[in-house]
């Protein structure tokens, strides 16, 4: 099944750079499981209230304020998800049409690899990889996988 962007994820887009615009379009048409854009462009008051929930580990600045970061959602039927497998699923789509835009991007349940389009296993793979860093270093994982930003 191909899936389309509504007109609500593309108003999310507006702001965003327009290589990752590119990427997140071309994802939505190969990927296997539907999503949505739940966040694009930031202002600075909305990144700083989300640093104070704990909803984001940056409070100055960052990726969504500069229009280099985008938060999808994935949908199963017509009800959002947060259920993690179907983000390995997004996140390979998101890989693979950034590999075909020649656009570098990170994932936010696998922040040590710098470029997704490089990593050469499964997004399962990729995330357990940074949280076992993460535990070697015995730090906690900050797992975002909705996230997808510029390199």
């Amino acid at each position: 099944m191909i899936f389309k962007l509504s007109d609500r994820s593309l108003a999310k887009l507006v702001g965003v750079d327009p290589r990752l615009v590119a990427v997140v379009k071309r994802a939505i048409k190969i990927t296997a499981i539907d999503f949505g854009v739940t966040c694009g462009l930031r202002t600075q008051a909305e990144q700083e209230r989300l640093f104070a929930i704990g909803a984001s580990q940056v409070k100055n600045g960052g990726t969504h304020v500069a229009g280099k970061a985008v938060d999808l959602v994935a949908y199963v039927g017509s009800r959002a998800s947060w259920e993690l497998s179907l983000y390995d699923d997004i996140a390979m789509a998101m890989k693979i049409a950034a590999k075909e835009q020649k656009t570098p991007i990170r994932w936010g349940a696998a922040w040590n690899v710098p470029d997704l389009t490089k990593w050469n296993g499964t997004m399962e793979g990729a995330m357990n990889y940074y949280i076992d860093t993460r535990r070697k270093q015995n730090q906690r994982p900050f797992i975002d996988a909705p996230h997808f930003e510029l390199v």
